[in-house]
């Protein structure tokens, strides 16, 4: 059985989660760099792969898919390794909940606005857009805050053992740290910090850390 091929750049958060599932799984695979930087991903051979000219896209003996739930939802049950699914239904609607907060609500303003602009903007030389991070921070502490209060006193997530909840937060978490902003809007949530602590020692995630230099 041939290895998984990945398509998409390692900065990129929601390559990053597919990666996150594949290494907790133990699975290798192949990372073929497709940087959404200089526009590669509107080529016409990763369009083939992917309609809407996003990333992750990613192959395994033949079968292609796109869209980042359900790739990692396939490495999880295509592959041994630990489960990344609570095996309770209340553990996979708070999963399904958390990941939709990121996906529906925290992306945009966390990545899309402060992220970009503090972080990606002055590496390619330009001035950061002061007001476009102002006014993302309200809806991303209302994100912030949301995901605290779905956590509890367990060490993941949705409880004792990592899910592809944690998976998705982790490469958001990671880039909003890294910014002013982030250090503002995580100062108030203990529990994620507690969450980042545990997390943050994962083999997985050290593996994954992305440059953007």
């Amino acid at each position: 059985m041939a290895d998984p091929i990945l398509y998409g750049p390692a900065y990129s958060t929601y390559v990053r989660a597919v990666r996150l599932a594949l290494e907790e799984k133990g699975v290798p695979y192949r990372l073929e760099e497709v940087d959404i930087l200089s526009d590669a991903h509107t080529l016409p051979e990763h369009v083939a792969r992917h309609p809407f000219a996003k990333v992750p896209a990613f192959e395994h003996d033949g079968f292609k898919l796109y869209e980042t739930r359900a790739i990692t939802r396939y490495v999880d049950g295509a592959f041994d390794g630990p489960d990344l699914q609570p095996a309770d239904a209340r553990g996979r609607a708070r999963m399904d909940q958390i990941i939709s907060i990121i996906d529906a609500y925290a992306y945009a303003p966390i990545i899309g606005q402060i992220v970009i602009q503090r972080l990606v903007v002055p590496l390619q030389g330009g001035a950061s857009d002061e007001a476009a991070i102002e006014g993302a921070v309200p809806m991303a502490q209302t994100c912030v805050d949301a995901i605290e209060g779905l956590l509890s006193d367990d060490l993941y997530m949705t409880g004792d053992s990592i899910s592809l909840a944690d998976l998705h937060v982790i490469p958001v978490f990671d880039y909003c740290r890294q910014t002013p902003e982030g250090e503002k809007l995580l100062a108030n949530a203990p529990k994620l910090g507690r969450w980042w602590a545990a997390v943050g020692e994962r083999e997985s995630v050290a593996k994954t850390a992305p440059s953007l230099g």
